[in-house]
């Protein structure tokens, strides 16, 4: 129970002061935008009933009541009431907390290859699926690390979306609802050959890119295809700390990237790094294989390529590298978004077969939360 000291106001601002000593200040208009009774706000889904442009502009706090846990205040000049939890009112104050973000680096734990770790974060997938403690743990590696590994996942074809039924749905692109990865005649990319492939995040042709990936290991018998793993806004962490210049231009600078067959010609235009609105790391949009010829000025056109090949050595230091090779039963879970993954090539003796499937960030975010809430209430 949170718990106030004492309150005042004073025409468009509400203060008060909590018991733990802080203090906050409430403007009129942000309260009565925010009224939690049900002719303003329905509780079932967190939704307002009105429009901002039905509050008058000139809205003052007329009077204020408290009781031991709730504020009663009458607004003037629409004499509207609203009633207000003192938990609700120190939990979304804007003097008491930040803009919710879990999507930035500061809501993340970046590492440098496999010494970050005593052990990858893993998970038994039987245990992820009956136990809600084991799901919220599994989940919560992918926020804060960008990935997690779900060990014995049943070895049959399409395991792969069982698993995200889990916790979000499938999402469907020109590769299907999933897709097979071993080697093909004549593939459509080269993720379906037996050759090694640089890091990279998938499909940064399209927008929004697929969040998750997905792959289940159902047979890997050939000699090498180890897979390898980074951490994306780690490296882009680092390109800043080293070149503040090389950042921006990958950060400010949209190219395109595209992806083209018989069937397919996908096009988006968007940054190699992008920034949310707090100058924070979100994405990294890092495929050669998938940049298109790059239609810059000619006056920035070397230093882009400067920037661009700084950003790529940093991707190839070895000690950003987390190297395993996947078990059969095995399937790593990674942000798409942040985690570059790539793959020693493998002999064509033996077999190599993963298979592969795409899904959003918000199911797994939206899963977590209700998983952090239920665990937070028992």
């Amino acid at each position: 129970m949170t718990t106030i000291a004492s309150l005042s106001f004073a025409d468009d601002q509400l203060t008060i002061i909590w018991a733990n000593g802080s203090e906050s200040r409430l403007a009129a208009l942000w309260l009565r935008d925010n009224c939690q009774l049900p002719c303003c706000f329905n509780d079932q889904n967190g939704q307002r009933l009105i429009n901002i442009t039905d509050i008058p502009q000139s809205t003052i706090i007329a009077s204020v009541t408290r009781s031991a846990a709730k504020v009663t205040i009458r607004f003037a000049p629409d004499n509207h009431i609203s009633e207000f939890d003192a938990n609700w009112l120190f939990d979304n104050c804007y003097c008491q907390n930040k803009a919710f973000d879990d999507r930035g680096e500061k809501s993340k734990t970046l590492w440098m290859g496999p010494s970050a770790f005593t052990k990858l974060p893993n998970a038994d997938y039987s245990d992820f699926c009956c136990r809600s403690a084991t799901q919220r743990h599994a989940l919560q590696a992918v926020a804060e690390y960008g990935f997690v590994i779900l060990n014995n996942v049943p070895v049959k074809p399409g395991s792969v979306l069982d698993v995200i039924s889990h916790f979000g749905f499938v999402r469907e692109t020109n590769y299907g609802k999933l897709f097979d990865v071993q080697t093909e005649i004549n593939p459509n990319n080269l993720a379906f050959t037996n050759l090694g492939l640089g890091g990279h995040l998938d499909n940064p042709y399209r927008n929004p890119v697929p969040g998750l990936q997905l792959l289940h290991c159902l047979e890997n018998s050939a000699q090498g295809g180890e897979t390898i793993i980074q951490d994306g806004f780690m490296a882009a962490s680092i390109l800043r700390d080293e070149s503040a210049q090389n950042f921006n231009l990958l950060s400010k600078t949209a190219i395109n990237f595209r992806f083209q067959n018989k069937s397919t010609d996908l096009h988006t235009l968007a940054t190699m790094i992008e920034l949310n609105v707090l100058n924070q790391i979100v994405t990294v949009r890092f495929n050669n294989r998938s940049i298109a010829p790059l239609t810059l000025p000619e006056t920035s056109m070397l230093a882009y390529y400067t920037a661009y090949r700084h950003l790529a050595k940093i991707f190839e230091r070895t000690d950003l590298q987390a190297c395993f090779k996947l078990n059969p039963g095995q399937l790593l879970l990674f942000d798409n978004t942040r985690i570059l993954h790539a793959r020693k090539a493998f002999s064509s003796a033996g077999r190599r077969h993963l298979q592969g499937a795409y899904s959003d960030l918000d199911g797994l975010y939206s899963t977590l939360n209700i998983l952090k809430s239920s665990a937070n209430k028992s």
